[in-house]
C-alpha cells in the first residue's frame, strides 16, 4: 500500500472522536495519552522524515553528493511530496517558507565573524555563506509540526492577546538573536513580557474524544524541549558543533532550550497568519 494511502488511513482513525462512554479512570489516562502521542507522532511527518534524513545520510554524502546537498535534496522532494499529496497546503508552504527564510538569515549571521555562534564543518556546493542551505528546512520543521498539529489534535487558542502584541513580541525576540552578541541578552526580560501577554490565554485540544486545555505556554515550553533533544542529536551526528563540542561531542546547552521555547512562540506568530488558524483564536476581550 503506498504510504500516502497509509497516512490518510491513519488521519481517518485519529480524527474519530466518537464518544468512548465505557472509558473512565486509569483506562482513560491510557488511551488518551496513547491517542495524544500518536497525533503529535503524525503532527511531526516532515520533521520526523527530515531528521531520520539527517541521521542516516552517511557523513561521506552517498553517490558522490555530499551530505549537505544530500539532505537539502531530500528536504525540497520531501515538502514537494507533501503539497502533492495534500498533506500541506500551498498557504502553509509558503508560511514554511518564512521560515526557512528567517532561520537561514539567522544562520547566516551565526556562523559569520571570527568568534561564530557555531559552525558546519563539513564540505556542499550549496554551501551559502558559510550555511547550507538545507538548514532553513530544521526552522521550517518546526512551522510544519505546529500546522499539522492544529489540525491533527483541532488546537483552539482561547483568550489569546491581541495580535499586534504577540507580533511586536515575535519581532522583538527575532531580534534579540541577533543584537545579543552587541548590547546585551533581554531574553529573560521578554520572557518575562511573554508571561504577561500569555497569562490567560490556554490552548485547548483534543486527544480522544474529549477536550482537552493546557497553559499555553507550557505547551511552547515543551515544543522547545523537543527542540532541544533534536539539536542534541544533530550536534552528536556532527551535522552542525558548538565551539565547546570540537574537539569532543558535549551536551548543548540548557540555556538552547529557552531559545527554542521562544522560536516556537515566534514560529506560531507566524501561523496566525493563516485563515484556517485565526478561525479557531478566541482572542482576549
Amino acid at each position: 500500500m503506498p504510504v500516502h494511502s497509509l497516512i490518510l488511513r491513519l488521519d481517518q482513525h485519529l480524527a474519530d472522536d466518537s464518544p468512548r462512554e465505557t472509558l473512565s479512570g486509569l483506562r482513560r489516562f491510557l488511551h488518551e495519552f496513547w491517542f495524544f502521542g500518536l497525533k503529535e507522532a503524525r503532527a511531526c511527518l516532515f520533521a520526523g522524515l527530515f531528521f531520520l534524513a539527517v541521521f542516516l545520510v552517511p557523513r561521506a554524502g552517498l553517490a558522490g553528493i555530499a551530505r549537505y546537498d544530500l539532505l537539502l535534496i531530500i528536504a525540497l522532494l520531501l515538502q514537494a511530496w507533501l503539497i502533492w499529496r495534500k498533506i500541506e497546503t500551498p498557504d502553509e508552504a509558503r508560511t514554511i517558507l518564512i521560515f526557512h527564510l528567517a532561520g537561514f538569515a539567522l544562520e547566516v549571521f551565526k556562523v559569520s565573524g571570527a568568534n561564530p555562534s557555531w559552525t558546519y564543518p563539513d564540505p556542499a556546493l550549496t554551501k551559502v555563506f558559510g550555511v547550507p542551505l538545507f538548514s532553513g528546512f530544521m526552522y521550517a520543521a518546526v512551522g510544519s509540526y505546529i500546522m499539522q498539529a492544529w489540525r491533527i489534535l483541532d488546537l483552539r487558542v482561547l483568550h489569546h492577546p491581541p495580535y499586534w502584541m504577540t507580533s511586536t513580541l515575535a519581532v522583538l525576540l527575532y531580534a534579540n538573536l541577533f543584537t545579543h552578541h552587541y548590547i546585551g541578552d533581554f531574553r529573560w526580560y521578554l520572557a518575562a513580557l511573554a508571561l504577561g501577554i500569555y497569562a490567560r490565554c490556554n490552548l485547548a485540544f483534543r486527544p480522544l474524544d474529549r477536550e482537552r486545555r493546557m497553559p499555553f505556554l507550557l505547551g511552547f515550553i515543551l515544543v522547545g524541549f523537543f527542540i532541544w533533544l533534536a539539536e542534541n542529536m544533530g550536534t552528536f551526528f556532527g551535522i552542525w558543533r558548538y565551539p565547546n563540542q570540537l574537539g569532543a561531542w558535549a551536551t548543548v546547552s540548557l540555556g538552547k532550550w529557552s531559545s527554542w521555547t521562544m522560536l516556537a512562540m515566534m514560529s506560531f506568530a507566524i501561523i496566525c497568519s493563516l485563515k484556517h488558524v485565526k478561525e479557531r483564536i478566541h482572542l482576549a476581550p
